[in-house]
């Protein structure tokens, strides 16, 4: 049995982001149950030269919108990167999910060879659309999702290997 683009995209990063939605939640009642200022979690950071929270969940959303997006070849709509607070978060989380229940398996599948073209500040990436899902896209979501597991978890959110895998499903 082989495996589609749509099937190793889409539904993926929906699942993905569905489990951020939970450790976002769960990081929101321990402030408040806490009575810790939320921003204290929002802007909180690994290490110095790493981003805050706020911004690993930017990049984790604009990374699976745009995935969605190339594939398909049409334009991703624009997030203004603005949302600080975690009823904000939760939105924009909300947002791409159902930006990405938008799409069709017609519109991904057969994109293995699409020309996909990034531009990044070092100078354009080219990749086939399936290096570019299996080699850019999958690991640059899960990298800001585990670094936004990690945050909240370093700043005593308690947090389990399940919020962050979600329940298995046969489905």
């Amino acid at each position: 049995m082989s495996i589609t683009m749509y099937q190793a995209s889409v539904p993926v990063l929906i699942r993905g982001l569905a489990n951020l939605q939970t450790i976002i939640g769960k990081a929101q009642a321990h402030a408040a149950e806490k009575q810790i200022d939320p921003s204290v979690f929002t802007g909180a950071r690994l290490f110095p030269d790493m981003l805050p929270l706020t911004r690993q969940i930017h990049i984790a959303t604009d990374t699976a919108k745009g995935c969605a997006a190339r594939l398909a070849a049409v334009e991703a709509p624009k997030f203004d990167d603005v949302e600080v607070t975690f009823d904000e978060l939760h939105e924009r989380v909300q947002k791409t999910i159902d930006y990405l229940k938008t799409f069709k398996p017609e519109q991904i599948d057969g994109s293995e060879e699409r020309s996909i073209t990034l531009k990044m500040r070092t100078g354009p990436i080219e990749f086939t659309g399936v290096n570019y899902l299996l080699a850019f896209v999958l690991p640059n979501f899960y990298f800001h999702v585990t670094t936004a597991y990690d945050i909240l978890r370093h700043n005593g959110v308690e947090l389990g290997k399940l919020d962050y895998l979600g329940r298995p499903s046969n489905g």
